[in-house]
């Protein structure tokens, strides 16, 4: 005859195994699903300014002013899987001293039950559009991507970037006056 001890660990034991099959088989439900999309991203302003990078050798650096418009619809990507959305809003673009330059403008939290519509109009960057020399004056390569993290509920966590992007370029002479 068992000890209850012997007996509380095989129930145990058998009720995580029963739920860690279920949590995969759920898992594998949503885990090749197409969670792109189409976004509209438009700039409204672009300016750059040679401002003094007190955070580092006090060298001037290139300092972007960008204010964009966003247009998405994100219901689509909602599942049961999906606790919430993770937004981020990208620049990329090329310099002569880095062949990628990449920096976040801007992010959003979306969770689960929440609009997912999104119509943006004249929205600053949420952070500083640094670069890490003199590389944004005249530069006419400059893309913006919107991109998300998926926090499911079971299963990886997928980067995916939407389909869509904004191709813009930033003034040749440095701006002057006070934003």
């Amino acid at each position: 005859m068992h000890t209850v001890l012997t007996r509380g660990n095989a129930t145990v034991a058998y009720t995580l195994s029963v739920l860690a099959c279920l949590t995969f088989s759920c898992f594998l439900s949503t885990v090749f699903l197409d969670y792109r999309t189409e976004a509209n991203i438009n700039t409204v302003r672009v300016l750059v300014k040679n401002v003094p990078d007190y955070g580092a050798a006090r060298e001037k650096h290139d300092l972007g002013f960008v204010t964009f418009d966003l247009q998405t619809n994100l219901t689509g990507i909602f599942n049961w899987n999906v606790k919430q959305l993770f937004l981020y809003l990208t620049a990329e673009y090329k310099t002569p001293a880095n062949q990628l330059n990449q920096v976040v403008l801007w992010d959003k939290i979306i969770l689960r039950g929440e609009n997912a519509v999104l119509d943006f109009k004249n929205m600053n960057t949420k952070y500083y559009f640094w670069d890490d020399g003199n590389g944004l004056k005249d530069n006419r390569n400059v893309s913006l991507y919107l991109s998300w993290n998926i926090i499911p509920n079971a299963g990886l966590l997928p980067s995916v970037q939407a389909t869509g992007k904004h191709l813009f370029k930033f003034p040749a002479d440095y701006a002057t006056s006070s934003i």
